[in-house]
C-alpha cells in the first residue's frame, strides 16, 4: 500500500483551482478532497524510482478556505493522525482584496545538533508556529522562495553520515551531493521539518533556484564552467540538480494550462518511467540555455509576479556575456509589457539583487571590464581569479544586462497605464535592505525599489557584515568610482539610495498590496522563536 513520503505542498492557485504536489512510496492514484466538495485526482508518475503526483483541484470558490485531505488509493494519509497543527486549507482570496506576498531566500535546513541552533530560529518555522497558534494571524497569499531552498554543497552532519554509508567521502566531491537520490535526501531533510511541512501544505508557494541548489557560484563564468567540466562528478551533479529541481520545485510553479502545453511534462507523465525524458530535458538545458525555460509568470488579482531565472539562463562567453540569453530577455520583456493595464504592481523576482551596495556594484562592474580584457590579458587573468574568489557574479557583473533591465523597468514605468510600483525582489546576500532607484534621464515617475531579504535561516560572518555596511557609505562610493574609472566603465543608467537596512538575522519581508498602495514589513526572528517587526514603510501613497 502506498504511503505519503513528502508533502502535500500547496502550489499554484487562483480563485477556481489549485495544484497540490506530493511524493508517495509507490505508484497509486492521489486524490485531494476539500471540505466544500472541491476535488482533484491524478495518477503518480515515476522518476528514478521515486513516485510523485501533481493534483489539480477544481471547483474552488473565491473567498472560501476549505480544509482538505489527501488520499492514496482511497486511503486517507493527510492530515497526519497525530498532527498538532490545524487542518491544511486551500484559501482562495476574494478578488479586489489585498494581496500579501511574503518572500525570502537562503534556508539551510540542517536540524540543530543537541537541540541548540547556532544560527538562530528558522524564520519559516517561526511563521508556521504563528499561523498555527493564532487563527487570526495575517496569512500570506503566497510565499516566494527566492533561491537556495537546499544546499547541495554544504551538507549537514546528519546528511554527511548518510552519504558516508553510500560512498567514499574522501573522493571528490566529498560531502557534497552527487546524484538524484542524494538530492531527494536534501528535500526530505528540508521539507519533512514538521513546521515547514504544515506551512507548505496550507500557504501557496512559488520557487526559483539559486547557486547552492546546484553548487556555490553556479555559472559564474565560461572559465569556471570549463574547469567544472573537467571533473568526473560535475555532469551527474548538474543533471541531477536540474532534474530534482524540475520535480520538487519547478512543476508547482506552473498553471494547469501551462502544464498541458509542456512537452516535457507530457513525456514524463505518460511514460512508465519518466527518468529518460527528464534527463534529456536536463541535458538540453546544460547544452543550450535557450532550450529550457525555468522563468515563469503568475498574476494575483492586479499584482503581477515575473520570476526570472538568473542562473541557468546565462550567456557565459565573455564577448557575449549576459545574465539572460536573448530568448529569455525577449520573454521577460513580453511578460512585463503585455496587458499593462491589467496590473497595478509589478514584482520582478530574481534570486540575485539588481541593485547592490554601491561599492559591491562598482567592484563587480570593474571586474567585468577586466575579465573582458579592457586592461589587457594580465588584468583579465587577475579579474577571473577575483571574480571566483569574491563571488562577483550578480547583475552588476553583467553590465549590459543590468542596463537592459533598467531600460525595461523605465519603459514599463513610463507607460500610460504604468503600475503604481515596480519592486525587484531578491535574496542571496544574507542580509536585507531597501534601495530606491532613480533614472539619470527619462525615468519613470513611479517608485522603483530593490527589496532584498536573506537569509531565512543562515548566517553571515562579522567581516562580511562590516563590508556590507561599509559598501553603502560615502567613502565606499568614492572608492567605487576609482575602480570604475580604472576599468573604463560607463556610468549605469540609474542611481539608487538605500532607504532601509542593512538588516542581519533570519528574516522575511512581506508586501501588502491593495489597489494602488503598497506597504512593506520586515520581520526578524528573536531568540525566543518569534517574529518581530523591525521595519515598516509605505512604498507609495496612492
Amino acid at each position: 500500500m502506498a504511503e505519503l513520503r513528502l508533502g502535500p505542498l500547496l502550489r499554484c492557485t487562483d480563485g477556481s483551482f489549485a495544484t497540490v504536489w506530493v511524493e508517495t512510496s509507490a505508484s497509486c492514484t492521489v486524490q485531494v478532497r476539500c471540505s466544500d466538495g472541491a476535488v482533484g485526482t491524478a495518477p503518480t508518475f515515476q522518476v528514478a524510482g521515486h513516485h510523485y503526483a501533481l493534483v489539480t483541484v477544481t471547483g474552488l470558490r473565491p473567498g472560501a478556505s476549505p480544509s482538505y485531505e489527501v488520499l492514496l488509493d482511497d486511503t486517507s494519509v493527510w492530515p497526519l493522525a497525530d498532527s498538532p497543527f490545524p487542518p491544511s486549507v486551500i484559501r482562495s482570496p476574494d478578488t479586489g482584496g489585498a494581496v500579501r506576498v511574503t518572500f525570502g531566500s537562503c534556508r539551510w535546513a540542517a536540524p540543530p545538533a543537541r537541540g541548540t541552533d547556532p544560527i538562530g530560529p528558522d524564520a519559516l518555522d517561526t511563521l508556521a508556529t504563528r499561523l498555527a497558534t493564532d487563527p487570526d494571524a495575517e496569512r500570506p497569499d503566497v510565499l516566494l522562495l527566492l533561491g537556495d531552498q537546499i544546499y547541495a554543497d554544504e551538507t549537514s552532519e546528519q546528511t554527511r553520515r548518510w552519504l558516508a554509508g553510500r560512498r567514499d567521502l574522501d573522493q571528490p566531491p566529498g560531502a557534497q551531493v552527487t546524484d538524484y537520490e542524494e538530492y531527494c535526501h536534501l528535500y526530505y531533510e528540508s521539507w519533512l521539518d514538521p513546521e515547514i511541512r504544515w506551512l507548505l501544505s496550507t500557504v501557496p508557494s512559488l520557487m526559483i533556484f539559486d547557486d547552492h541548489d546546484v553548487v556555490d557560484d553556479w555559472n559564474t563564468s565560461a572559465a569556471w564552467l570549463a574547469d567544472m567540466r573537467t571533473t568526473d562528478w560535475w555532469q551527474e551533479r548538474l543533471l541531477s540538480g536540474l532534474m530534482s529541481y524540475w520535480v520538487y520545485q519547478h512543476l508547482g510553479n506552473l498553471s494547469p494550462a501551462e502544464l498541458a502545453d509542456d512537452p516535457a511534462w507530457a513525456a514524463v507523465h505518460a511514460a512508465p518511467d519518466g527518468t529518460p525524458a527528464l534527463r534529456a530535458l536536463a541535458e538540453r538545458a546544460d547544452a543550450d540555455s535557450a532550450s529550457v525555460r525555468f522563468s515563469y509568470r503568475r498574476d494575483f488579482g492586479r499584482v503581477r509576479v515575473v520570476m526570472v531565472d538568473s542562473r541557468a539562463a546565462r550567456v557565459l562567453a565573455e564577448e557575449r556575456r549576459a545574465m539572460l540569453d536573448p530568448a529569455e530577455a525577449t520573454w521577460l520583456r513580453e511578460q512585463v509589457l503585455s496587458d499593462e493595464q491589467t496590473y497595478d504592481h509589478l514584482l520582478i523576482g530574481t534570486s540575485l539583487p539588481w541593485l547592490l551596495p554601491h561599492l559591491v556594484h562598482d567592484t563587480e562592474t570593474w571586474n567585468a571590464a577586466l575579465c573582458a580584457g579592457e586592461r589587457g590579458k594580465r588584468w583579465a587573468r587577475l579579474g577571473e581569479r577575483l571574480r571566483r574568489g569574491a563571488d562577483l557574479e550578480h547583475w552588476a557583473a553583467f553590465p549590459r544586462s543590468f542596463a537592459d533591465l533598467a531600460d525595461l523597468i523605465a519603459e514599463a514605468g513610463a507607460a500610460r497605464a504604468a503600475p503604481a510600483t515596480v519592486c525587484v525582489l531578491s535574496g542571496d546576500v544574507h542580509h536585507g535592505y531597501i534601495a530606491k532607484a532613480s533614472w539619470r534621464s527619462g525615468g519613470p515617475r513611479i517608485p522603483v525599489v530593490q527589496l532584498t531579504c536573506s537569509p531565512v535561516h543562515n548566517s553571515v560572518p562579522l567581516m562580511m557584515r562590516m563590508g556590507f555596511r561599509f559598501g553603502w557609505s560615502a567613502p565606499a562610493r568614492l572608492l567605487g568610482r576609482l575602480l570604475t574609472r580604472h576599468g573604463r566603465c560607463p556610468r549605469p543608467p540609474v542611481s539608487w539610495r538605500k532607504q532601509g537596512g542593512p538588516w542581519f538575522g533570519n528574516q522575511l519581508m512581506t508586501l501588502i498590496l491593495r489597489d494602488r498602495s503598497a506597504h512593506l514589513r520586515l520581520e526578524r526572528t528573536t531568540s525566543d522563536a518569534t517574529l518581530q517587526t523591525v521595519h515598516e514603510s509605505v512604498l507609495t501613497d496612492d
